[in-house]
């Protein structure tokens, strides 16, 4: 115990091991619902729902214990939501490629990841980059998950013949999608601890007595349904220029997200200088996700909650993936929750992450117009990656035209024209 407590500095930091405890727990309560999610938005891949399952709880038990471990901060690692719709979404539905080969863009762009974290790159990538673009990326992506929200609860329907239409409402599909939306709501706003996850649980019953349809696999615990994703990767569209745009735009999420909420976590626990070790962390935790069989781990939100009931080393994300692992003796249940269940969490998720829109500056045209390009242009084109490339390539262009291309670092301009070969290459494709 005294080595324990000399290794993650207890007593340094002003905590104690039943507060670090304490703070975990909390932690996992506000971010268990990632199980269910995750494993579903994997599931709308091809994944087969039992492997999905074990690869997020996997993911989340190694990014917790590695971010506790390496840096010593009680920042959570959970597979992130938006890069999971990138991942299921744009990269399987809208690319084409096989789940496989989309763990392959995971591997791959956790990799360059990797090098980002351990070098000089992030700091240049951090300040080279306009903030409004930063803030229209986050809030684009939570208008494509609102998007996806309401059209997996079957509230709208999408097709290239209807475009976009408001669904029979009467219908089971949609009335327990609104009615479970009304408990998350209810439970979100009067801040119940764990407000998701009792928000699924309600869900579950709620289809059970409307009657939603549910094609979810037979879940089962054995060392097939591990398998069935575990380093299951594959390299075959390597050599093709999809993959690559989508390794960079997915790097380009990877970097942007969590460098803005690390930085924002560690400066709250007054300990800026862990920053780094937390990135790292972070990134070989992302790294690792494709080889477990996952979309890749954000240092998510969901930390806030373990930051406030005082949590403050890394004994408290530790204790959060600790209490990841009991999860497996929930599976039998994964497979008695129907879509109704997930979209309001994803809708409610997409619309927070649309508040950073209020971040944006309207001063200038040539700095807002671009972000905006972003925010829309990612639930219009279905793709994240096209999204952010429409608005990364419109500020160089418009900072041109304005006569203010001194305002515009080397890395975006290089960021720019890569953004602008990937739109390029992919319409030529």
């Amino acid at each position: 115990m005294n080595r324990l407590l000399s290794f993650f500095q207890l007593h340094k930091h002003d905590t104690t091991m039943k507060q670090e405890l304490g703070a975990g727990t909390v932690a996992f309560l506000t971010s268990v619902y990632i199980v269910a999610i995750n494993s579903s938005i994997l599931a709308d891949a091809g994944m087969p729902v039992a492997g999905a399952a074990f690869a997020t709880i996997l993911t989340c038990f190694f990014g917790c214990l590695l971010m506790g471990v390496w840096s010593n901060t009680p920042i959570v690692l959970i597979p992130g939501m938006g890069i999971n719709a990138m991942f299921a979404y744009t990269f399987v539905h809208g690319v084409g490629m096989s789940w496989q080969e989309a763990l392959a863009v995971v591997f791959v762009a956790g990799v360059l990841f990797v090098v980002i974290s351990f070098t000089r790159f992030a700091t240049i990538l951090d300040r080279g980059i306009p903030a409004d673009l930063k803030h229209g990326i986050t809030a684009g992506i939570g208008c494509f998950l609102m998007f996806i929200g309401l059209q997996k609860g079957g509230i709208v329907e999408h097709s290239r013949e209807t475009m976009v239409q408001l669904a029979n409402l009467s219908e089971p599909l949609p009335l327990a999608t609104l009615l479970t939306l009304v408990v998350a709501l209810f439970l979100f706003v009067r801040g119940i601890s764990g407000h998701f996850l009792w928000a699924i649980l309600c869900g579950i019953g709620i289809g059970l007595v409307l009657n939603v349809p549910n094609v979810k696999d037979t879940i089962t615990f054995s060392t097939e349904g591990i398998m069935a994703v575990f380093g299951q990767l594959s390299f075959s569209a390597i050599a093709t220029v999809p993959f690559w745009t989508s390794v960079f735009a997915m790097t380009m999420v990877l970097t942007f997200e969590n460098i803005g909420l690390i930085s924002g976590y560690t400066k709250q626990l007054g300990r800026p200088d862990k920053g780094k070790r937390a990135l790292q962390a972070n990134a070989i935790s992302a790294l690792a996700s494709g080889v477990f069989g996952s979309s890749p781990t954000v240092s998510t939100a969901e930390t806030a909650a373990g930051l406030a009931a005082g949590g403050k080393t890394g004994v408290s994300a530790i204790t959060t993936g600790m209490l990841f692992l009991f999860t497996f003796l929930l599976f039998p249940l994964l497979v008695h929750i129907p879509d109704s269940a997930i979209a309001p969490i994803l809708i409610i998720v997409g619309a927070l992450m649309m508040k950073e829109v209020r971040e944006i500056s309207f001063a200038d045209i040539s700095d807002w117009l671009p972000a905006m390009f972003i925010v829309i242009g990612i639930p219009f084109t279905y793709s994240i990656a096209d999204g952010i490339a429409f608005g990364f390539v419109a500020y160089s262009l418009l900072k041109t035209i304005v006569q203010q291309h001194r305002q515009v670092s080397t890395t975006m301009y290089v960021v720019g024209v890569l953004f602008f070969l990937h739109l390029l290459l992919s319409n030529l494709g």
